[in-house]
């Protein structure tokens, strides 16, 4: 079993249920075990700003699929959540958005997955979630707690639990 993390974040319809939604639909067999939910966060949008806030969270998991696999699974949900990757805008709207984080150690750069994810140290809205369940871990060098002291988290609220 491998250590991974994961970004989940969403800004169409009702986002935290469609969440809660995609963490059962990513955890649902033995290949995939939910070790870790942070809260959720209300957070601003980036990259395309002219959209509603976003509802972001992290979590960790132990894994036996590869990492391909595993964002081929995380694709997968977004796809049953009504996501269409092919047909939006970069960075806009969406029912529900899942990148893999962290893989174990591992370090690699291929056309369809670069880890750790790219853009990992330069979002809040990833990093203060993340530093929640992850404080201490130590991604690419960074530990995760002062990663996210790097970065403007103005506008990013932690959500009261929500009760269904």
């Amino acid at each position: 079993m491998t250590e991974a993390f994961l970004a989940l974040g969403g800004n169409v319809g009702d986002v935290r249920a469609t969440l809660n939604r995609a963490v059962t639909l990513l955890c649902d067999d033995d290949a995939v075990r939910l070790l870790a939910r942070s809260s959720d966060y209300r957070t601003p949008p980036w990259g395309d700003t002219d959209q509603a806030p976003f509802v972001n969270l992290c979590i960790a998991v132990e894994t036996t699929l590869t990492p391909h696999a595993l964002l081929e699974r995380a694709h997968g949900v977004e796809r049953i959540l009504g996501r269409d990757r092919a047909n939006e805008r970069r960075w806009g709207p969406r029912t529900a958005d899942i990148d893999l984080l962290a893989y174990g150690d591992v370090t690699f750069t291929e056309n369809d997955l670069i880890l750790p994810h790219p853009r990992l140290f330069e979002r809040a809205f990833v990093l203060v979630p993340l530093a929640e369940i992850a404080g201490d871990r130590i991604i690419a060098g960074r530990r995760i707690a002062d990663a996210v002291h790097a970065v403007d988290s103005a506008g990013i609220e932690r959500l009261a639990p929500r009760t269904f």
